[in-house]
């Protein structure tokens, strides 16, 4: 298994970086919110599909496939506002490497003055700091306003004659990006009596999403923060200012950052190990085999050295990998290559290991046939020898051969050193005397022996041979 990871690919290891990232990054986008929830259900689903697959269970699997569509179109029907609120409020360098860890560039001061002075004149008023989490899927109705932020721009929506003062006001960075807007009421049963419909409605927001809430009592004139499920009563401008600095981020300690960057690093490993997973699943784990006859290629280290022959000039690969890696592999993407690096003159038994087969990453080799090969080599050597016809058979009784000459009578060869030193004569073909009758001439072919050796010229493999007969002549006994 390890051996097969490290032999991945760059093609492949590019593969599975580039998906890690685009997981990660729907990690970093949609965490905490619903979306993400049903993205880890897909992945469950996934896995027990793949187990379901493995264990032959079929009906299972295709059951689970269809779950797993199914929730794909949930998540864009039923979540599709909080994908549009990820997509509408965040640049492209965000969207492609940013980390939300703030509102951004919220004018503090503003908002710690404008409340105030709002709890000063008693003018109730509900504005909302939302965070990572989309709120479309939980508000109401709503204004977009997308206004620049100003003490008088809030005071004057909540001002009386207002027609949307009665709804909540939406800040994100230092603009007013909607008004009007009707937050969902908590219903809890263990509030204060004194909380009226907008603490409730602060309250109920704050249950479903990760925003900061600030409520200004039009009856009290008294200032509420909700956040996190938690109700604070505001007396000092300086808790106010403290907080929003927390919530936007400003102010964060050294332990919150190093939190996030342990969830975050523990998030990347986790999709490294789910892509790394995946792609194992396909690539290895739908088994298919396949039979390739490959030629053997020799790597010669001297180049004066030659091979003359070899017990066989294929190996037969039994080769395994998923379905399409083996339907897609073509015969030039595999090679077997034997190092002729240790050899000796002569003959030389090689082992064919997989080191020496070269094959696309994601397929492996089952078996080598054969596993051993017999290869004599040596330094080519030319020489001329002598061609002597190898007549077989016996002439007729009243026939005798006079002459029998051959054209040409040396001829010259190559092969290996040491056995080109032993030779002196090569035959013909045998040439049969039964049923010679009169002179002739035939074209005869040579029999190279041992193997290793060849005509320097293929074309001149045979000779001519031109012989006379004549009757023989009766000798009174």
């Amino acid at each position: 298994m390890i051996a097969n990871f490290f032999d991945i690919g760059w093609q492949n290891g590019l593969d599975i970086a580039l998906n890690t990232y685009i997981l990660f990054r729907l990690y970093v986008l949609f965490r905490g919110t619903n979306v993400l929830r049903v993205l880890l259900f897909m992945g469950v689903l996934l896995v027990f599909r793949q187990v379901a697959f493995s264990m032959g269970l079929i009906i299972t699997s295709w059951v689970m496939q269809g779950v797993i569509a199914v929730a794909a179109l949930v998540i864009i029907v039923v979540f599709r506002n909080e994908i549009s609120s990820v997509l509408k409020t965040r640049d492209l360098k965000f969207f492609l490497w940013g980390i939300p860890r703030q509102q951004l560039k919220t004018p503090v001061g503003i908002i710690v003055e404008s409340v105030y002075e709002l709890a000063r004149q008693k003018i109730g008023a509900l504005i909302v700091l939302p965070l990572s989490k989309g709120m479309e899927s939980v508000v109401q109705e709503g204004i977009t306003w997308q206004g620049k932020l100003s003490k008088e721009m809030l005071i004057s929506i909540f001002w009386q004659d207002n027609p949307v003062h009665d709804g909540a006001v939406v800040i994100w960075g230092d603009r007013i990006t909607d008004v009007g807007v009707i937050l969902p009421l908590s219903k809890r049963t263990d509030l204060p009596s004194r909380f009226g419909t907008r603490h409730r409605a602060a309250i109920g927001l704050a249950e479903q999403t990760d925003a900061m809430v600030i409520v200004v009592s039009e009856e009290r004139g008294k200032i509420t923060v909700v956040q996190d499920k938690r109700v604070y009563d505001i007396n000092d401008a300086r808790v106010l200012e403290k907080m929003l600095i927390q919530h936007a981020g400003g102010d964060s300690s050294a332990r919150d950052v190093k939190k996030q960057t342990r969830e975050l690093a523990i998030a990347a490993a986790v999709c490294l190990a789910c892509v790394t997973g995946l792609w194992f699943s396909f690539s290895r784990g739908l088994e298919t085999l396949a039979t390739h006859d490959v030629p053997v290629e020799f790597v010669k280290s001297d180049q004066n050295m030659e091979v003359f022959s070899s017990s066989a000039s294929s190996i037969r690969l039994l080769v395994s990998g998923s379905r399409p890696l083996i339907r897609s592999l073509k015969p030039d993407r595999i090679n077997v290559k034997l190092n002729l690096t240790n050899t000796t003159p002569g003959k030389n038994s090689l082992s064919v290991g997989r080191n020496a087969v070269s094959l696309p990453p994601g397929i492996s080799v089952k078996s080598i046939e054969p596993s051993m090969l017999e290869v004599f080599v040596d330094v080519p050597l030319k020489k001329e020898i002598a061609i002597q016809a190898f007549w077989v058979g016996r002439l007729s009784p009243d026939l005798i051969m006079t002459r029998a000459v051959i054209e040409p009578e040396k001829i010259l060869v190559v092969g290996p050193s040491q056995a080109l030193r032993e030779i002196e004569t090569l035959f013909t073909e045998p040439l049969s005397l039964d049923g010679i009758t009169e002179s002739g001439k035939i074209t005869a072919g040579i029999v190279f022996t041992p193997s290793t050796i060849r005509p320097d010229d293929q074309k001149k493999s045979s000779v001519q041979l031109e012989y006379s007969v004549q009757q023989r002549e009766n000798t009174a006994s």
